[in-house]
């Protein structure tokens, strides 16, 4: 009988744990796996750079025109350090999916056999997560943001914007957009480690939604109640999908 059920530990474990790698392994594989994610921004960044002028012409420009918004280079060869920088930062993003997997990838070895078998969900939850944060910045936030900076001020003056600062900000927007949206692979990390509970986040759910509509009044520009409820409404669902993550995770746990 002990026998039986210590083998069905062992099966539940899997076999790989019966050889545990050591720390000049584990830096080892910590290697590959940076070198694995550079590779992927670089693949990326060439792919960017190939429709740089789409990019730049299409998408990035498309908010500021929009908007009515006047830009402006204001440095010598300003424009070509600005779509490097692009190509660099669009590379990144492309290659998110292939930076969850190197990252699952490393810890796959502290993780049980049944664990494993979900890594490839978990990337691509991840993945559409962050994007969809991304995306939602650019037909929501950003409109709302431009239209506001351009339309501000005094008649008196005049709206008009530096290149390299116009995509500082779009950018800037849309990678802390897709990070927000990974809130519930956070609440899945924090369950897991046991930090998180979702009895906690029910608890404390009517608090959190004064939060988020409290933030939003502060990164909505203007005061219209419609724009604030773009942005608070898409956080909390994020929000209640947490709680529901947080509670599959701790069943399976």
């Amino acid at each position: 009988m002990a026998e039986e059920t210590l083998k069905a530990d062992f099966d539940e474990e899997g076999i790989e744990s019966e050889k545990e790698m050591t720390f000049l392994e584990h830096l080892e594989e910590l290697r590959w796996r940076i070198i694995y994610s550079l590779i992927g921004i670089v693949v990326g960044t060439i792919v960017a750079w190939i429709f740089i002028d789409f990019l730049v012409e299409v998408i990035l420009l498309k908010p500021a025109r929009d908007s009515g918004a006047v830009l402006q280079n204001l440095r010598p060869f300003g424009q070509l350090f600005l779509f490097m920088q692009i190509a660099i930062m669009v590379g990144m993003i492309i290659s998110i999916p292939n930076l969850f997997y190197q990252f699952w990838q490393f810890i796959s070895p502290a993780l049980r056999k049944k664990e494993k078998r979900y890594i490839f969900w978990i990337v691509t939850f991840s993945s559409i997560c962050f994007l969809g944060g991304i995306a939602f910045a650019y037909f929501a936030m950003l409109p709302l943001t431009m239209q506001f900076a351009a339309q501000f001020g005094s008649e008196s003056i005049k709206n008009e914007f530096a290149i390299d600062e116009y995509m500082s900000i779009i950018i800037s927007v849309m990678l802390a957009a897709g990070f927000v949206f990974e809130l519930p692979m956070i609440s899945f990390f924090l369950s897991k480690l046991g930090i998180l509970k979702p009895s906690f986040m029910k608890k404390y759910r009517r608090h959190s939604i004064v939060i988020i509509m409290i933030l939003s009044a502060f990164l909505t520009p203007g005061a219209d109640p419609v724009s604030q409820l773009v942005l608070a409404v898409p956080l909390v669902v994020l929000y209640e999908i947490s709680i529901f993550i947080s509670k599959i995770s701790q069943k399976k746990s």
